[in-house]
């Protein structure tokens, strides 16, 4: 059995990271769950179908309730950080990424925050939500996929490939996708940015290619944030999926929790092999 501190200490050391980010909160802690729910995403009706199974835990990928389901602008900084490697100056990092945060900021505060949290409580079901670590594991496992199958000659078709070589990419519906380019495109540098909120806006991706990036990885991308980037004319995108990209994550997080003795009940979303 573990507690809610343990396992969102597990996800911490997947993802490397000491500290909790602001997107990630236990709302009702439990001290010894063995079974546990975990989706992508969260809702009244998935803490009561808990319930009726008999669950000790659930949890949560996406924010569901309290501070972390209004902070997600505030994770956004670590994208500095991986702009950074790929050679952009850290103050025009700062500079392009503040108009992506200023506008998650204001999507999220008119959010009903404290909702399901609150039946969390009144169902006594334990809840707590676990965010931007597995997105790290995500990205981590998608960089190291892709430098480990794509030559210096690769094309944009090639990275598409690559991602298929995980299981969560393979299949339809809404696998990878390429939205900018076209597969005979050579792909050039191929940089995954998966972890961070959101992937911060047309300024941010401009930025990537200005510094050399020729291919960006995304989980996904909006609409206006697509044709601003497109109207630049630089630089490729690839869409690796949203609900396949997460379960890249969070299938290696249940895998360690099940290692550790736990009995793990997917849904919400979470593409898994159960064969």
């Amino acid at each position: 059995m573990l507690s809610t501190t343990e396992i969102m200490n597990i996800a911490l050391d997947l993802a490397g990271l000491d500290e909790v980010p602001e997107d990630s909160e236990i709302i009702l802690p439990q001290d010894d769950a063995k079974r546990v729910m975990m989706g992508i995403d969260i809702d009244t009706a998935d803490l009561m179908l808990a319930r009726e199974l008999g669950v000790d835990l659930v949890i949560s990928h996406h924010p569901v309730s309290g501070v972390a389901s209004v902070s997600v602008h505030k994770v956004m900084k670590r994208q500095v950080e991986l702009m950074m490697r790929c050679g952009i100056p850290p103050n025009k990092a700062q500079k392009v990424l503040q108009k992506g945060i200023d506008a998650s900021d204001r999507a999220s505060h008119p959010k009903n925050f404290a909702k399901v949290g609150q039946a969390a409580h009144l169902l006594n079901v334990p809840l707590m939500n676990i965010h931007m670590p597995l997105d790290i594991v995500t990205e981590q496992i998608v960089q190291e996929t892709l430098d480990t199958h794509l030559d210096p000659m690769a094309k944009v078709g090639d990275v598409v490939d690559a991602l298929k070589t995980l299981p969560e990419y393979q299949g339809e519906p809404a696998g990878p996708v390429i939205r900018l380019g076209s597969a005979d495109n050579y792909a050039g540098k191929v940089f995954a940015s998966v972890a961070g909120g959101n992937n911060g806006g047309p300024d941010v991706m401009t930025a990537y290619f200005e510094a050399g990036v020729g291919t960006l990885v995304l989980m996904h991308i909006p609409e206006p944030g697509l044709t601003a980037v497109r109207e630049q004319g630089i630089g490729n995108v690839v869409i690796a999926g949203h609900m396949r990209s997460d379960s890249v994550g969070i299938n290696r997080f249940l895998n360690t929790l099940e290692e550790r003795g736990l009995d793990v009940i997917v849904m919400g979303g979470i593409l898994r092999d159960e064969s």
